[in-house]
Protein backbone atom coordinates (compact mmCIF):
# COMPACT_ATOMS: atom_id res chain seq x y z
CA UNK A 1 0.00 0.00 0.00
CA UNK A 2 1.33 3.51 -1.23
CA UNK A 3 1.85 5.50 2.30
CA UNK A 4 0.10 9.12 2.11
CA UNK A 5 3.14 10.94 2.92
CA UNK A 6 2.52 13.03 -0.37
CA UNK A 7 -1.11 13.73 0.04
CA UNK A 8 -2.83 13.59 -3.13
CA UNK A 9 -5.42 16.79 -3.85
CA UNK A 10 -7.91 17.35 -7.01
CA UNK A 11 -6.12 17.74 -9.74
CA UNK A 12 -8.20 20.72 -11.47
CA UNK A 13 -6.41 22.33 -14.22
CA UNK A 14 -3.48 23.22 -12.58
CA UNK A 15 -1.10 25.35 -13.68
CA UNK A 16 -3.76 25.45 -17.00
CA UNK A 17 -3.08 29.03 -18.09
CA UNK A 18 0.25 29.43 -17.82
CA UNK A 19 1.28 25.43 -19.08
CA UNK A 20 -0.71 26.59 -22.53
CA UNK A 21 1.04 29.71 -22.74
CA UNK A 22 4.30 28.20 -22.01
CA UNK A 23 3.45 24.87 -24.27
CA UNK A 24 2.38 27.16 -27.06
CA UNK A 25 5.48 29.23 -27.26
CA UNK A 26 8.42 26.42 -26.48
CA UNK A 27 5.81 24.18 -29.38
CA UNK A 28 6.01 26.93 -32.07
CA UNK A 29 10.12 27.66 -31.31
CA UNK A 30 12.63 28.52 -34.14
CA UNK A 31 14.10 25.29 -36.08
CA UNK A 32 17.17 25.78 -34.80
CA UNK A 33 16.69 25.88 -31.36
CA UNK A 34 18.83 24.24 -29.50
CA UNK A 35 18.09 20.41 -28.39
CA UNK A 36 18.47 21.32 -24.86
CA UNK A 37 19.57 23.38 -22.09
CA UNK A 38 21.31 21.27 -19.16
CA UNK A 39 19.75 21.54 -15.91
CA UNK A 40 22.65 19.95 -14.16
CA UNK A 41 26.05 20.39 -14.96
CA UNK A 42 29.27 20.38 -13.41
CA UNK A 43 32.74 21.68 -15.06
CA UNK A 44 34.87 20.53 -11.65
CA UNK A 45 35.22 17.25 -10.53
CA UNK A 46 35.95 15.58 -6.78
CA UNK A 47 40.15 17.41 -6.84
CA UNK A 48 38.42 20.77 -7.89
CA UNK A 49 39.85 20.09 -11.55
CA UNK A 50 37.97 20.29 -14.51
CA UNK A 51 37.88 21.44 -18.34
CA UNK A 52 38.53 24.56 -19.27
CA UNK A 53 35.29 26.92 -19.66
CA UNK A 54 35.93 28.10 -23.50
CA UNK A 55 37.05 24.49 -24.51
CA UNK A 56 33.40 23.32 -22.96
CA UNK A 57 31.81 26.02 -24.92
CA UNK A 58 33.33 24.03 -28.02
CA UNK A 59 31.78 21.06 -26.52
CA UNK A 60 28.45 22.78 -26.17
CA UNK A 61 28.20 23.98 -29.73
CA UNK A 62 24.81 24.79 -31.10
CA UNK A 63 23.13 21.64 -29.95
CA UNK A 64 23.32 22.92 -26.28
CA UNK A 65 21.80 26.10 -25.51
CA UNK A 66 22.30 27.24 -21.64
CA UNK A 67 23.78 25.14 -18.36
CA UNK A 68 23.35 25.66 -14.79
CA UNK A 69 27.08 25.78 -14.01
CA UNK A 70 28.15 24.26 -10.63
CA UNK A 71 31.28 22.59 -9.44
CA UNK A 72 31.33 20.01 -6.92
CA UNK A 73 30.72 21.43 -3.09
CA UNK A 74 33.17 18.44 -1.51
CA UNK A 75 37.29 18.12 -1.82
CA UNK A 76 38.49 14.13 -1.53
CA UNK A 77 40.86 14.18 0.96
CA UNK A 78 44.48 12.01 -0.34
CA UNK A 79 45.59 10.30 2.89
CA UNK A 80 48.37 8.91 2.33
CA UNK A 81 47.92 6.74 5.12
CA UNK A 82 44.94 4.96 3.17
CA UNK A 83 45.98 4.89 -0.47
CA UNK A 84 49.68 5.71 -0.26
CA UNK A 85 51.10 7.02 -3.33
CA UNK A 86 47.64 6.24 -5.22
CA UNK A 87 45.87 9.77 -5.79
CA UNK A 88 42.44 9.42 -5.60
CA UNK A 89 39.84 11.65 -7.81
CA UNK A 90 36.93 10.43 -6.78
CA UNK A 91 34.61 9.49 -3.20
CA UNK A 92 34.74 5.92 -3.96
CA UNK A 93 38.43 5.70 -4.66
CA UNK A 94 39.45 5.77 -1.24
CA UNK A 95 38.09 5.73 2.56
CA UNK A 96 39.08 9.15 3.19
CA UNK A 97 36.77 11.70 4.15
CA UNK A 98 35.49 14.31 2.41
CA UNK A 99 35.51 17.96 3.23
CA UNK A 100 33.46 20.91 2.08
CA UNK A 101 35.74 23.39 0.17
CA UNK A 102 34.16 26.57 -0.34
CA UNK A 103 36.82 28.22 -2.78
CA UNK A 104 34.37 26.79 -5.55
CA UNK A 105 32.00 29.35 -5.88
CA UNK A 106 34.74 32.03 -6.22
CA UNK A 107 36.49 29.36 -8.87
CA UNK A 108 33.42 29.55 -10.71
CA UNK A 109 32.22 33.52 -10.34
CA UNK A 110 35.81 33.95 -11.45
CA UNK A 111 35.58 31.55 -14.79
CA UNK A 112 32.02 33.11 -15.36
CA UNK A 113 33.13 36.80 -15.38
CA UNK A 114 36.00 35.47 -17.97
CA UNK A 115 33.57 35.09 -20.51
CA UNK A 116 32.08 37.86 -22.86
CA UNK A 117 28.37 38.72 -22.67
CA UNK A 118 27.21 36.39 -25.03
CA UNK A 119 29.10 33.83 -23.70
CA UNK A 120 27.74 34.48 -20.07
CA UNK A 121 24.28 34.66 -20.86
CA UNK A 122 24.79 30.72 -21.72
CA UNK A 123 25.58 30.00 -18.22
CA UNK A 124 23.43 30.32 -14.86
CA UNK A 125 26.25 30.00 -11.92
CA UNK A 126 25.20 28.19 -8.84
CA UNK A 127 26.41 28.48 -5.18
CA UNK A 128 27.61 24.60 -4.26
CA UNK A 129 30.58 26.02 -1.70
CA UNK A 130 28.20 25.72 1.57
CA UNK A 131 27.88 23.55 4.54
CA UNK A 132 23.90 22.30 5.10
CA UNK A 133 25.00 21.36 8.45
CA UNK A 134 26.20 24.47 9.14
CA UNK A 135 23.40 27.08 10.94
CA UNK A 136 26.57 29.64 9.26
CA UNK A 137 25.53 28.06 6.14
CA UNK A 138 23.45 30.45 4.82
CA UNK A 139 25.75 33.46 5.24
CA UNK A 140 28.06 31.81 3.06
CA UNK A 141 25.59 32.21 0.44
CA UNK A 142 24.53 35.54 1.66
CA UNK A 143 28.49 36.57 0.77
CA UNK A 144 28.88 35.25 -2.12
CA UNK A 145 26.12 37.00 -3.37
CA UNK A 146 27.74 40.39 -2.16
CA UNK A 147 31.05 39.46 -2.95
CA UNK A 148 30.23 38.67 -6.80
CA UNK A 149 26.48 40.10 -7.63
CA UNK A 150 25.49 39.57 -10.93
CA UNK A 151 26.43 36.45 -11.02
CA UNK A 152 24.93 33.29 -9.36
CA UNK A 153 21.38 32.31 -10.40
CA UNK A 154 20.47 29.71 -7.43
CA UNK A 155 22.25 27.19 -4.93
CA UNK A 156 22.99 23.62 -5.66
CA UNK A 157 23.46 20.71 -6.50
CA UNK A 158 24.04 20.06 -2.32
CA UNK A 159 23.58 17.24 -1.24
CA UNK A 160 21.80 16.20 2.54
CA UNK A 161 21.27 12.12 2.18
CA UNK A 162 23.24 10.74 -0.72
CA UNK A 163 24.51 7.07 -1.08
CA UNK A 164 28.09 6.27 -0.08
CA UNK A 165 29.02 10.16 0.22
CA UNK A 166 27.11 11.64 3.21
CA UNK A 167 28.99 9.47 5.60
CA UNK A 168 31.98 10.34 4.20
CA UNK A 169 32.07 14.11 4.97
CA UNK A 170 34.13 14.97 7.57
CA UNK A 171 31.90 16.91 10.45
CA UNK A 172 28.00 16.97 11.60
CA UNK A 173 25.75 14.96 9.25
CA UNK A 174 23.58 17.10 7.13
CA UNK A 175 19.62 15.93 7.37
CA UNK A 176 16.63 17.21 6.07
CA UNK A 177 14.88 18.11 9.87
CA UNK A 178 18.27 20.45 10.33
CA UNK A 179 17.17 24.03 11.13
CA UNK A 180 20.22 25.03 9.14
CA UNK A 181 18.69 23.48 6.00
CA UNK A 182 15.42 25.68 6.83
CA UNK A 183 17.23 29.09 7.11
CA UNK A 184 19.29 28.16 3.72
CA UNK A 185 15.44 27.56 1.91
CA UNK A 186 13.84 30.75 3.82
CA UNK A 187 16.67 32.77 2.28
CA UNK A 188 16.44 31.46 -1.27
CA UNK A 189 12.72 32.34 -1.01
CA UNK A 190 13.58 36.02 -0.26
CA UNK A 191 16.41 36.12 -2.86
CA UNK A 192 14.43 34.06 -5.68
CA UNK A 193 17.46 31.73 -5.95
CA UNK A 194 16.43 28.25 -7.81
CA UNK A 195 17.88 25.38 -5.55
CA UNK A 196 19.07 22.05 -6.90
CA UNK A 197 18.54 19.46 -4.04
CA UNK A 198 20.27 15.87 -3.93
CA UNK A 199 18.06 14.08 -1.52
CA UNK A 200 18.00 9.80 -1.87
CA UNK A 201 14.33 9.16 -0.64
CA UNK A 202 15.91 5.54 0.35
CA UNK A 203 19.14 4.11 1.57
CA UNK A 204 20.59 0.96 -0.57
CA UNK A 205 19.58 -2.08 -0.66
CA UNK A 206 16.50 -0.89 1.26
CA UNK A 207 13.51 -3.33 1.54
CA UNK A 208 11.64 -2.53 -1.69
CA UNK A 209 8.25 -3.10 0.02
CA UNK A 210 8.36 -0.68 2.85
CA UNK A 211 8.13 2.92 2.70
CA UNK A 212 11.06 4.95 1.81
CA UNK A 213 13.25 5.93 5.04
CA UNK A 214 13.26 9.67 3.76
CA UNK A 215 10.25 10.24 2.32
CA UNK A 216 8.14 11.87 5.29
CA UNK A 217 11.02 14.08 5.90
CA UNK A 218 11.27 15.41 2.82
CA UNK A 219 7.67 15.71 2.51
CA UNK A 220 7.63 17.88 5.37
CA UNK A 221 10.64 19.61 4.37
CA UNK A 222 9.07 20.69 0.83
CA UNK A 223 5.97 21.50 2.42
CA UNK A 224 7.89 24.58 5.12
CA UNK A 225 9.03 26.08 2.22
CA UNK A 226 6.29 26.64 -0.27
CA UNK A 227 8.16 29.99 -1.62
CA UNK A 228 11.11 28.42 -2.68
CA UNK A 229 11.53 26.88 -6.32
CA UNK A 230 13.11 23.59 -5.58
CA UNK A 231 14.78 21.43 -7.73
CA UNK A 232 14.50 17.64 -6.51
CA UNK A 233 17.88 15.94 -8.73
CA UNK A 234 17.59 12.67 -9.72
CA UNK A 235 13.61 12.24 -9.06
CA UNK A 236 15.05 11.12 -5.25
CA UNK A 237 16.73 8.42 -6.87
CA UNK A 238 20.63 7.37 -5.83
CA UNK A 239 23.83 5.78 -7.19
CA UNK A 240 22.06 2.07 -6.19
CA UNK A 241 19.56 2.23 -9.03
CA UNK A 242 18.90 -1.39 -10.46
CA UNK A 243 15.89 -0.77 -12.88
CA UNK A 244 13.19 -3.46 -12.47
CA UNK A 245 12.77 -5.46 -15.64
CA UNK A 246 9.80 -7.97 -16.32
CA UNK A 247 12.15 -10.82 -15.90
CA UNK A 248 13.92 -9.77 -12.25
CA UNK A 249 12.50 -11.05 -8.83
CA UNK A 250 11.55 -8.34 -6.64
CA UNK A 251 14.39 -8.97 -4.33
CA UNK A 252 16.97 -8.38 -6.99
CA UNK A 253 16.14 -5.05 -7.60
CA UNK A 254 16.98 -2.01 -5.08
CA UNK A 255 14.90 0.67 -5.73
CA UNK A 256 11.33 0.77 -4.66
CA UNK A 257 8.95 -0.46 -7.73
CA UNK A 258 6.44 2.15 -6.56
CA UNK A 259 9.02 5.11 -7.30
CA UNK A 260 6.86 6.45 -9.76
CA UNK A 261 3.76 6.74 -7.97
CA UNK A 262 5.26 8.54 -5.18
CA UNK A 263 6.35 10.75 -8.26
CA UNK A 264 2.65 11.30 -9.50
CA UNK A 265 1.59 11.97 -5.79
CA UNK A 266 4.16 15.01 -5.03
CA UNK A 267 3.30 15.63 -8.74
CA UNK A 268 -0.60 15.71 -8.01
CA UNK A 269 0.01 17.65 -4.79
CA UNK A 270 -1.20 21.47 -4.94
CA UNK A 271 1.03 21.90 -1.96
CA UNK A 272 4.25 21.13 -4.11
CA UNK A 273 3.53 23.05 -7.13
CA UNK A 274 6.96 24.60 -6.29
CA UNK A 275 9.13 21.41 -6.49
CA UNK A 276 10.29 20.30 -9.75
CA UNK A 277 12.51 16.98 -10.82
CA UNK A 278 15.53 16.66 -12.69
CA UNK A 279 15.88 13.60 -14.38
CA UNK A 280 19.66 14.14 -15.07
CA UNK A 281 22.44 11.11 -14.38
CA UNK A 282 23.16 8.11 -16.20
CA UNK A 283 21.91 5.90 -13.70
CA UNK A 284 18.86 7.43 -13.64
CA UNK A 285 18.37 7.13 -17.49
CA UNK A 286 18.93 3.73 -17.25
CA UNK A 287 16.27 3.36 -14.63
CA UNK A 288 13.56 4.94 -16.90
CA UNK A 289 14.54 3.61 -20.30
CA UNK A 290 15.10 -0.29 -19.39
CA UNK A 291 11.96 -1.37 -20.21
CA UNK A 292 9.11 -0.62 -22.59
CA UNK A 293 6.65 -0.51 -20.14
CA UNK A 294 9.06 1.76 -17.92
CA UNK A 295 9.51 3.96 -20.82
CA UNK A 296 5.82 4.44 -21.43
CA UNK A 297 5.08 4.85 -17.60
CA UNK A 298 7.14 7.54 -17.26
CA UNK A 299 5.96 9.45 -20.35
CA UNK A 300 2.62 9.22 -19.28
CA UNK A 301 3.11 10.82 -16.39
CA UNK A 302 5.62 13.52 -18.23
CA UNK A 303 3.22 14.25 -20.66
CA UNK A 304 0.49 15.15 -17.35
CA UNK A 305 2.64 17.02 -15.89
CA UNK A 306 5.14 18.83 -18.42
CA UNK A 307 6.02 21.67 -16.29
CA UNK A 308 7.82 19.68 -13.63
CA UNK A 309 10.59 18.05 -15.28
CA UNK A 310 13.49 19.39 -16.73
CA UNK A 311 16.81 17.79 -18.16
CA UNK A 312 20.20 17.43 -16.68
CA UNK A 313 23.30 15.38 -18.08
CA UNK A 314 24.99 15.41 -14.65
CA UNK A 315 28.32 15.29 -16.58
CA UNK A 316 31.15 16.01 -14.65
CA UNK A 317 34.21 17.45 -16.29
CA UNK A 318 33.83 16.20 -19.73
CA UNK A 319 36.64 16.51 -22.43
CA UNK A 320 34.76 14.83 -25.15
CA UNK A 321 31.56 15.50 -26.90
CA UNK A 322 30.29 12.10 -26.82
CA UNK A 323 30.62 11.49 -23.36
CA UNK A 324 28.84 14.77 -22.91
CA UNK A 325 26.60 14.04 -25.24
CA UNK A 326 26.01 10.70 -23.50
CA UNK A 327 22.68 10.70 -21.34
CA UNK A 328 20.68 13.34 -24.00
CA UNK A 329 21.26 10.37 -26.43
CA UNK A 330 20.05 7.28 -23.67
CA UNK A 331 16.71 9.28 -23.07
CA UNK A 332 16.16 8.98 -27.09
CA UNK A 333 13.45 6.05 -26.41
CA UNK A 334 11.90 8.68 -23.68
CA UNK A 335 11.72 11.52 -25.98
CA UNK A 336 10.32 9.69 -28.77
CA UNK A 337 7.51 8.68 -26.17
CA UNK A 338 6.61 12.48 -25.30
CA UNK A 339 4.33 14.76 -26.47
CA UNK A 340 6.35 17.34 -28.82
CA UNK A 341 5.12 19.99 -26.39
CA UNK A 342 6.45 18.09 -23.56
CA UNK A 343 9.36 17.59 -24.97
CA UNK A 344 10.15 20.96 -25.50
CA UNK A 345 8.82 21.80 -22.17
CA UNK A 346 11.32 19.29 -20.35
CA UNK A 347 14.78 19.98 -22.50
CA UNK A 348 13.95 23.71 -22.89
CA UNK A 349 10.91 25.67 -21.87
CA UNK A 350 11.25 24.73 -17.99
CA UNK A 351 14.91 25.77 -17.69
CA UNK A 352 14.19 28.99 -19.30
CA UNK A 353 11.07 29.95 -17.09
CA UNK A 354 12.87 28.78 -13.80
CA UNK A 355 16.06 30.35 -14.85
CA UNK A 356 14.36 33.79 -16.21
CA UNK A 357 12.71 34.35 -13.20
CA UNK A 358 16.04 33.51 -10.57
CA UNK A 359 18.19 35.73 -12.86
CA UNK A 360 15.07 38.82 -12.28
CA UNK A 361 14.45 38.34 -8.93
CA UNK A 362 18.35 37.65 -7.77
CA UNK A 363 19.55 40.78 -9.44
CA UNK A 364 16.41 43.09 -8.27
CA UNK A 365 17.49 41.87 -4.72
CA UNK A 366 20.98 42.02 -5.37
CA UNK A 367 20.49 45.98 -6.04
CA UNK A 368 18.76 46.48 -2.40
CA UNK A 369 20.84 44.64 -0.80
CA UNK A 370 24.47 44.70 -2.09
CA UNK A 371 26.69 47.23 -0.19
CA UNK A 372 28.23 50.33 -2.51
CA UNK A 373 31.36 50.01 -2.91
CA UNK A 374 33.73 49.65 -6.39
CA UNK A 375 34.33 46.04 -6.38
CA UNK A 376 30.88 45.40 -6.34
CA UNK A 377 29.87 47.86 -9.01
CA UNK A 378 32.70 46.31 -11.21
CA UNK A 379 31.12 42.96 -10.92
CA UNK A 380 27.85 44.78 -11.21
CA UNK A 381 28.65 46.37 -14.13
CA UNK A 382 30.25 43.25 -15.95
CA UNK A 383 27.44 41.09 -15.21
CA UNK A 384 25.42 44.05 -16.86
CA UNK A 385 23.42 44.97 -14.22
CA UNK A 386 23.73 48.72 -12.72
CA UNK A 387 23.56 49.37 -9.23
CA UNK A 388 21.11 51.54 -8.16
Amino acid sequence: MIPRAFITLSNKARLAGCALVLVAAVAHAEPEAPLFHDSHFHLTNYIQEGVDIRDFLELMGDEVGRVALFGIPLQQTWSHGNTGDFAPTYYLHTDAPLYYYSFTDAFIAQTYLSLDEAQRNRFDPMITGFNPADMYGVEHIRRVLQTFPGVFSGIGEFSIHKEFVSSKVAGETASLVDPALDRIFEFTAETGLVSILHCDIDVPFANQMEEPIYLRQMAALLRRHPESTIIWAHTGLGRVVTPKTSSASASATTRSPNHLEYLKMALADEGLDHVYFDISWDEVAKYIVASEARIEAMAAMVNAYPTRFLFGTDAVAPRERDSYMKVYRQYAPLWDALSPEARALVTRGNYERLFDRAREQVRAWERDNVVDHAPARSALSTAGVAPE
